[in-house]
């Protein structure tokens, strides 16, 4: 297949790349340090099993929840514009 200056495998290589900024962006969002024992936001007990599953964690499963959806209402990412989604 011609593909003029791009090479063989450029697409795939883009798919990559995309994959892993998305992937760095991720883990440089998670929380870092010694978990809290009560949520910085409500002041409710933060279950120890989180506290051990997620370290550096600083709020309850209640306001973490609430936090993930006001970010993705207002991420302002469009999912269907982006190339990748465009190659499938």
């Amino acid at each position: 297949m011609a593909t003029g200056w791009a090479g063989d495998n450029a697409v795939n290589e883009q798919i990559d790349a995309t994959v892993k900024d998305g992937v760095q962006r991720a883990r440089s969002r998670l929380p870092t340090g010694p978990s809290l024992s009560h949520c910085e936001s409500c002041g409710g007990e933060i279950p120890e099993a989180r506290r051990v599953a997620i370290p550096g964690v600083r709020l309850c499963v209640a306001c973490q929840a609430e936090r993930d959806r006001d970010e993705a209402q207002s991420s302002g990412y469009n999912r269907r514009g982006s190339k990748d989604s465009q190659l499938r």
